[in-house]
């Protein structure tokens, strides 16, 4: 069995009791830093071997688990914090498990994407996680106007010193939405900032911690009068250029780009 053990984003007492006994059951833990994750099992007293698992070594290392697993034994995998599988490595582990024929099991516990929107005071009866923005300005740019036209609630992770240039680019392709920053989720300076991009971006100060990012969704309806082309070509008189015009009315009308290069590249071709 392959279990997927969730671990404290902060606050040591959310630990499960389930999961305590799972990582003292199991044959080998495969943990995404040993050092963090020996700290952990030493707070519990907790002595079962571990294996490192990280993006590095991934490809190297899932082989031994997997033959571990073929021959019987149980592995716990931990992330650093939280549900293991999102945004690390865990995930591949998975995939490759599951390929195999063995048994996944999860371990319930802390989320830093689920325990900042449950606080967001944002819709949550639709809602997107995001994850990591790509670090390449282009491929960032991409999700970004892609996730533009989306009407659930989105939720990013973001490091402290790339936070602020985000909230910009949001701002940029989002336009001014409200959002919530969920700072050091339950630990000792746990915090909520709400406002609307711009306004978070002023408040911020040298931002400090971990902090998730909870964005509403595109609420935005186009005037029943316009069609996307009408709206493109009001654009286009109004002096924006073609690609500027082209990414407004993606906006607008909650639609893709490139829908919007068809639409127009079939009108030429009639």
């Amino acid at each position: 069995m392959l279990y997927l053990c969730a671990t404290p984003i902060g606050n040591l007492e959310d630990m499960t009791f389930r999961a305590v006994r799972i990582l003292r059951e199991v044959d080998l833990i495969a943990a995404e830093d040993t050092r963090r994750t020996r700290k952990l099992l030493t707070h519990f007293d907790i002595h079962t071997p571990l294996i490192r698992f990280d993006e590095n070594c991934k490809a190297t290392v899932a082989e031994k688990i997997l033959q571990r697993l073929r021959a019987g034994e149980s592995v716990a995998v931990v992330s650093d914090a939280g549900l293991p599988a999102i945004c690390d490595p865990g995930a591949d582990l998975v995939r490759l498990a599951i390929d195999a024929g063995i048994d996944v099991c999860p371990i319930p516990g802390a989320n830093a994407a689920l325990s900042a929107l449950i606080c967001s005071g944002l819709d949550t009866t639709k809602f997107l996680f995001a994850g990591f923005a790509p670090k390449t300005k282009k491929n960032r740019r991409e999700l970004l106007e892609e996730l533009s036209t989306v009407k659930a609630t989105i939720i990013f992770y973001e490091a402290p010193h790339r936070l602020k240039d985000f909230l910009a680019e949001l701002v940029e392709v989002f336009g001014e939405r409200v959002a919530v920053l969920a700072r050091e989720l339950t630990k000792v300076h746990e915090e909520f900032l709400r406002g609307t991009l711009g306004e978070l971006i002023e408040r911020l100060d040298e931002p400090r911690g971990e902090f998730v990012i909870v964005v509403e969704g595109n609420h935005t309806t186009p005037p029943i009068e316009d069609t996307p082309l009408d709206f493109y070509r009001k654009l286009l008189e109004q002096g924006l250029d073609k690609k500027l015009a082209m990414r407004e009315t993606a906006k607008r009308f909650n639609v893709s780009r490139r829908d919007i290069y068809n639409t127009l590249l079939k009108e030429d071709t009639q």
